[in-house]
């Protein structure tokens, strides 16, 4: 049985300010405070897990560990099937030290070329205790890329991302759409139905 979250913090165990601000606006609603990792100091991990649920596991339990507070941690990206699944759990790393995603879209759509431009986001998300206790809920979402980039909303890939059924990328589309129905946005309400309910 999942563990109920009882308090009335948490710590966001990312340094990337979009999943920052997508976090805790998704908290919000909780009454809970959301504290960014790097407004305390907290170094990131180095993911070294082979799946999201590995890579949001170990930056949660990190963070918990090193602050004494419960974190949730995120670990997100882009799957295309026709890149073996590519950049995958690499996401980040294929936007350089720069997190310069603009480079990580051009590569995708150069090593896509004309194959099926079918693809997913996938989030796992991780809540983690100070005493390693750890709960794990995975959101997925298809959709189709589309090139070029259209949109200046959201972060990472989303300018070239447009979930099944749209016509807007998550580039384009207003936040509370987004959050709506992004991959994130489905593994939270599995996080809430297991660890808030009856907040």
């Amino acid at each position: 049985m999942p563990r109920r979250f009882s308090g009335d913090r948490i710590v966001i165990a990312s340094h990337n300010r979009g999943k920052v601000r997508e976090l805790a606006l998704l908290i919000e609603p909780f009454g809970i405070a959301a504290i960014p990792a790097g407004v305390l100091g907290l170094a990131e991990p180095e993911e070294s897990g082979e799946t999201f649920e590995e890579n949001a596991g170990l930056k949660a339990r990190a963070a918990a560990t090193a602050s004494g507070i419960a974190a949730l941690a995120d670990d997100s990206g882009l799957v295309v099937p026709e890149l073996s699944g590519m950049p995958g759990i690499h996401s980040a790393r294929w936007a350089g030290e720069k997190r310069d995603f603009r480079i990580a879209m051009e590569r995708v759509h150069r090593e896509l070329g004309n194959r099926d431009r079918s693809a997913r986001f996938v989030a796992v998300l991780s809540l983690a205790w100070p005493d390693g206790h750890t709960e794990c809920f995975r959101g997925e979402v298809a959709g189709r890329l589309v090139w070029p980039p259209r949109g200046e909303r959201g972060f990472g890939y989303d300018p070239i991302f447009v979930p099944e059924g749209g016509t807007l990328t998550f580039g384009e589309m207003a936040p509370a759409e987004k959050h709506r129905i992004s991959h994130r946005a489905r593994a939270f309400e599995k996080l809430v139905a297991a660890c808030f309910s009856g907040r």
